[in-house]
Formats: C-alpha cells, sequence, structure tokens
C-alpha cells in the first residue's frame, strides 16, 4: 500500500512538472493579447442572469457607454452578465474581449466576443491574472460567488499594495447592500478586522452614469497603466 501511494505521488509530481509549461502559455498568450488592446474595464456578474433581468439590461447599457468613453471591455465571456456587458460594447463597435473557461453554467462563450480577442484557459488563476492585470476598473454586477471572489481579491490586492488602486464599482445597491452592511458592521465596527480607510476601496451605485463619473474622475487624476 506504501509503496502504491509513493508510485502515485511521484507521477503526480511528475504531471505537475509538466504542467508548468501549459501555464507559462496561458500567461504568454495572455499577456500579448490584453496588452495590445489598450485601456479596459473588467465587468462581472451572474452567468445566470436572463435578457429579461433589468441587470441585465443595465449591464449593456453601461458597457455601451464604457465604449464610447474609449475603453475596451473584458469579461469572462459566458452567458447573462457577461453575454450583456460584450453585446454592449459590440454595438458601439468597441473592443469587447471574453476570457473564457468551462465551468458550470458557462459552458459555451457568447456570440459578442470579437475572435480575436476571445481567450481560452483551463487554469482558473491564470484567468483571475488576466482580470486584474490590464483592467482600468472593475464593474460588479449582482451575481453569485465567483463574482464576489473577484470582487474580494481585487480589494486585498489594492489593500495589500500588491496591485495598483483602481475603481471597484458595486452596481446594485439593494442587491449588494446586505454584504456591505456586514462588511461595516461585523468586519469593521464589532471585530476591527479592516480599517475605515478600506471602506473606501469601493463604490456602490445604481446608475450608470454613476459608474461613467467614477471611471472618468479617477482616470483624470492617475495615468493608464498594467497593475502590476
Amino acid at each position: 500500500m506504501k509503496e502504491n501511494r509513493s508510485k502515485k505521488w511521484n507521477e503526480t509530481k511528475t504531471n505537475d512538472s509538466w504542467s508548468i509549461f501549459k501555464i507559462m502559455g496561458e500567461f504568454v498568450e495572455g499577456y500579448e493579447k490584453l496588452s495590445a488592446i489598450g485601456p479596459s474595464i473588467s465587468i462581472f456578474g451572474s452567468a445566470r442572469t436572463k435578457p429579461n433581468d433589468k441587470y441585465y439590461k443595465l449591464a449593456q447599457e453601461i458597457s455601451a457607454s464604457i465604449v464610447e468613453k474609449g475603453y475596451g471591455v473584458i469579461t469572462g465571456g459566458g452567458k447573462g452578465i457577461m453575454e450583456a456587458a460584450n453585446k454592449g460594447a459590440n454595438s458601439k463597435k468597441g473592443n469587447s474581449v471574453g476570457l473564457c473557461i468551462n465551468l458550470p453554467f458557462e459552458d459555451t462563450n457568447n456570440k459578442f466576443i470579437d475572435q480575436d480577442k476571445l481567450l481560452n484557459f483551463d487554469y482558473f488563476f491564470v484567468r483571475k491574472v488576466m482580470f486584474v492585470k490590464y483592467a482600468q476598473g472593475f464593474v460588479v454586477m449582482p451575481g453569485g460567488f465567483g463574482t464576489m471572489d473577484e470582487f474580494f481579491e481585487a480589494i486585498t490586492l489594492i489593500q495589500t499594495y500588491k496591485a495598483e488602486k483602481f475603481p471597484i464599482i458595486l452596481v446594485g445597491t439593494d442587491f449588494w447592500k446586505g454584504m456591505v452592511d456586514w462588511i461595516k458592521k461585523t468586519l469593521l465596527l464589532e471585530n476591527k478586522n479592516i480599517s475605515e480607510e478600506d471602506l473606501n476601496l469601493f463604490h456602490m451605485v445604481d446608475t450608470k452614469e454613476e459608474v461613467i463619473e467614477i471611471i472618468e474622475k479617477f482616470h483624470n487624476n492617475y495615468s493608464f497603466s498594467p497593475n502590476f
């Protein structure tokens, strides 16, 4: 039994060593393609959101307005909010980027991604790096665990000075208020697990006009650059 376990572990180590080359390949392709696109905004949200949902329509409108201001749009390339954002960018003939991966509820890429700006990933962590590195802002629409993961990772990177500061915008007060109230009450007031200044790392709004105003105001004072 012990010998079999050792053999399997050695096989795992060998496979892991070879996987490094595939990981490197995903990083190289991502860096090369995204660095050529120019300043962009990453938009996140649920893959389960239907086209008749108010947040689908709002994501499409926000994306179109972002493109009109000269930015590209980066999404996870799936359905729901991601499709809405790519659709909005596509409608204004802006750069419409999809960072795609095969996940539950995201089994197909949406048709509004520019074909020369569609990237496929096997490794979740490589894909997440691409969302952050070249984005000049995060627009976080209502979503599930994946959306919250992207939100909390971004504010953690900025809080710990591992990424340059960029605007992070929660859209949908009704949806996000409970989480934000918990952050303020439980994390800050009751347990002192964050600083009061950390609340300034993100915004919570309801309209496309507010989103554009925050992004434009920020970049009037900061130059465009990769975040790390």
